[in-house]
Parts: structure tokens; sequence; C-alpha cells
């Protein structure tokens, strides 16, 4: 029996005789003609419960290899012809070789079209990205560690909630506040995966060195004297206080197995990524939702079959993280909410597209009074990352990303995922169409997207 890549990577595929694990997106096809295809059902997250798999029968497609062929011929110019790129990457980018995570780079602007630059900006990068680790993870550990005292000797007026600026633990703990949501969020990433609770093949050896013994943010968290009390920032600057009593056991911190001195957890290496950013980013810092962007582009990079590329996932992802985050940060920034660049336009701006392709749902929308808000925020500030399954998600970005205005194209996404819906909404009432819209039905984004891209045509 043979085993290779048949598809675009966005399903699960098992040969016969083949163990499949919830953790491996198998990618395998039985004597070139037939394969089994499984789609896998995940729980709601926090939701203990089996899994249950859909299967079904689907033909081999031979023409994947001529498309693999045809990126290898445009990745392999001197010159990369951009559009030429996008246009293959609209359709799907299969997982061969690298391929995707190579065309996310190139699509994200973190690689240049003129490859000969290639080498001397990833030297570059990278070793930026090692000085980031340095300033704002291992120094702060040693300065720490230098003042000679322990975190039980804290006064009262040197506590990290003072806001005398003087307090020599005021920027330290300061910085423990995002830590803290961001090491929450990060924990419970993809729950239903045990990819992001694996050990990494590639652990920073900057900071995990055993000569030196600096001090990792999974320490940093677990020896924080904040235990009175956790802060966590929503996308909406609002501020909530829980005492860590009330902590339901799924977010403690004993829930994960503590891995072997030298090796550190996938969501580790998210947990520094978003770290460095809020530290870069002091105006948004970090908000809830980011680790759902993040953790596609990590996932992504951290299984490239190119060991070359995987070894550097973590500063290649934190480079293209940022890209993206120029491009949508204003999401999460409430003050911008109601400016043209705001996250209430945007929103707006999917129900006028509606009410231009189907006046009738968008005047039965209107009339039970769903308002976009209700749904279209998580859509959008998320990049749907929360409605579909990874391997979907993955898809969908594949044509978000090689869109040259790939934000309206999200908008026409989600107009797509009303109209494909529309039978049930104009039927339903107000309690069944959120229950619809929250919970989106649909699990085939192939035809989302191509809903969408009629759409775009129409215009």
């Amino acid at each position: 029996m043979m085993c290779g890549s048949a598809f675009n990577g966005t399903t699960g595929f098992l040969p016969f005789g083949c163990s499949f694990t919830n953790a491996a997106l198998w990618k395998c096809w039985h004597q070139k003609l037939v394969v089994l295809r499984i789609v896998q059902r995940f729980p709601k997250a926090g939701v203990s419960q089996p899994f249950s798999m859909v299967v079904r029968w689907e033909t081999w497609i031979p023409g994947e290899s001529l498309r693999i062929a045809e990126f290898q011929d445009v990745l392999g110019e001197p010159k990369i012809a951009l559009q030429k790129l996008r246009e293959l990457c609209f359709s799907g980018i299969p997982f061969d070789g690298g391929l995707r995570c190579l065309c996310w780079k190139i699509l994200l602007n973190y690689l240049p079209v003129e490859k000969a630059l290639w080498s001397t900006l990833l030297k570059k990068q990278r070793e930026l990205y090692s000085q980031f680790l340095k300033e704002m993870i291992i120094q702060p550990g040693i300065a720490k560690a230098n003042l000679g005292v322990s975190r039980e000797d804290v006064t009262l007026e040197d506590h990290p909630l003072n806001p005398n600026p003087d307090s020599r633990w005021n920027t330290y703990f300061k910085d423990n506040e995002v830590l803290l949501q961001i090491d929450k969020d990060v924990r419970r990433l993809y729950p239903d995966m045990a990819f992001f609770q694996r050990p990494t093949d590639y652990p920073c050896l900057l900071i995990l060195d055993p000569q030196n013994e600096f001090e990792t943010l999974r320490k940093r968290v677990e020896q924080t004297t904040l235990k009175s009390q956790t802060v966590a920032r929503n996308r909406s600057g609002v501020t909530n206080v829980s005492s860590p009593l009330k902590t339901s056991a799924p977010n403690s911190l004993s829930e994960y197995e503590v891995l072997p001195n030298g090796c550190e957890a996938h969501w580790e290496v998210v947990e520094r990524i978003l770290f460095i950013y809020a530290k870069l980013n002091p105006g948004i810092a970090y908000v809830q939702g980011m680790n759902e962007i993040v953790g596609p582009l990590y996932y992504t990079f951290a299984t490239d079959p190119n060991s070359d590329w995987k070894e550097h996932a973590e500063a290649d992802t934190f480079f293209c993280f940022t890209n993206l985050m120029a491009e949508i940060r204003d999401n999460f920034i409430k003050s911008l909410d109601d400016s043209q660049c705001g996250i209430t336009y945007k929103m707006e701006k999917v129900y006028s597209t509606l009410k231009e392709k189907d006046v009738e749902l968008y005047l039965k929308l209107q009339e039970q009074n769903i308002k976009p808000q209700f749904f279209a925020f998580r859509w959008l500030t998320l990049l749907l990352s929360q409605e579909f399954l990874l391997p979907d998600v993955i898809r969908i970005w594949d044509s978000l990303f090689a869109d040259d205005n790939r934000f309206d194209f999200l908008l026409l996404v989600c107009c797509a995922m009303l109209t494909l819906i529309r039978d049930q909404l104009l039927e339903g009432d107000f309690t069944l169409n959120m229950r619809l819209l929250q919970d989106y039905p649909i699990s085939d984004v192939h035809l989302i997207l191509k809903k969408a891209k009629e759409l775009q045509d129409s215009k």
C-alpha cells in the first residue's frame, strides 16, 4: 500500500489498515483509485464528549499532481509572478512539499517575490526575533533574579498592581497581567486536537539553555504572585476579575502534563509569539481572539514537511502574524469601531451586500431584529477561525490571503454563508435563526467559497 498526498490537505484521509487520530490530518490514498474520506466532528470547546466521524468514499483526483506542478513552476522562477500565484492559491494550495507554507509567507508579504533576497531577509528577521527573545523574556527574568528578592517577599507597597511607576516590580508584573490572559487562552487553543499540547521538535534552545536555566514564560506564570485574582481583558475592553478558587478544572495549570526538561509544547511557542507581539505593540497589546488568528498560522508552519523551514516556524509565524495583524488590528480596537476602518462598518457592509444580493432574506433578518453584531462580529474579527474545523479554516485562508482585496472577499464569504441557509432562515423564528448563525450548519467550505466567488463575479 502506498501513502501520499492525493488532495489539497483540507480533509483527512485514511487508507485501510491505518489508524487515525484527531491530531493528524492524514492524506493517504488507496491503490491510486479510491480513498476513504473522514471528516472529523470535534465537540465544542470545553465539552467532553466522544468524537463522531462522517465517512464517505471519494475518487482520487489525478489532476492534483498537475496543480502541484503548476505551483512548482511558478515558485521555481527567480521572480515569482505574484498575480499568477494568487490565482493558483485562490483555488486551494496543496499541502505537498510545503507549498502552502511557502505561499502563505509570500501572500502575507513576509517573503518578497525576488527569490534572491530570501536568504538575506530570513537570516536578518530570524536574528531579530532572537534579539526580541533576549530583550523581552530572558533579560527581564535575569533582572528579577538579580534583585535577590523572592516573590514571597514582595511587600504591599511593591505589589504588582501598585500604580507607582518607580516600583521595581511594576513593569514586570504589568506584563504578567497580559501574560496571564495569553496563557489562559493558548492553553485551550484547539482543545480537541492534541497537536498544541505535544512537544515541538524544535524547542527554543536560546531560552531552554540547561547551562543558564533562564525563566520560561510558563515558569513565570506558575510562580507569579498574582494568585489572588485573574485579570481578563476581552475585545470590548471589559476587565473581568475572578478568584482562582472559582477557576474550573479544565483551565487549571495542572491540566497538561509537564514535559521533560529541554522540551516545550507547541502552545508554549504560541504563547511566546503573542507575548512578544504584545510587548512590541503596547497600544493594542493582547486582546482575546488573537490566539485564534495565530493558531492556524503556527500550525501550518510547524507542520511544514521541509525541516529547514519547520525549524524556524516560531520566528516566521511571528512576522507573518504581525503582517496580518497590521491589516486587521482595527477590528480589535474598540475606539475605532464606528470609523470606516472599524468592525461596525464591516458588519454593516455584510448586511448591505446581503440587501443587494438577496433583499428578501435581508428584510427577514431586519424584521426579526437580528443584528450583524450577533454573529458577524466573530466571523469577521476571527477570520472564521471558530466557525469551522482547522483544516477547513486553513482552506478558507488560502482564498482569503490570495485575493487582492482579501477582506472585501471575507465580507462576501460571510454573505455567502447567509444565502446558503436562506431557506432555513426564512422559515425560522428569532431563536432558531440565532442558533443557526451562531453555530453555522454547513461544513462544506468549498461550497461556501464557490458561492462567495459567484457573488464577487456578479458585481
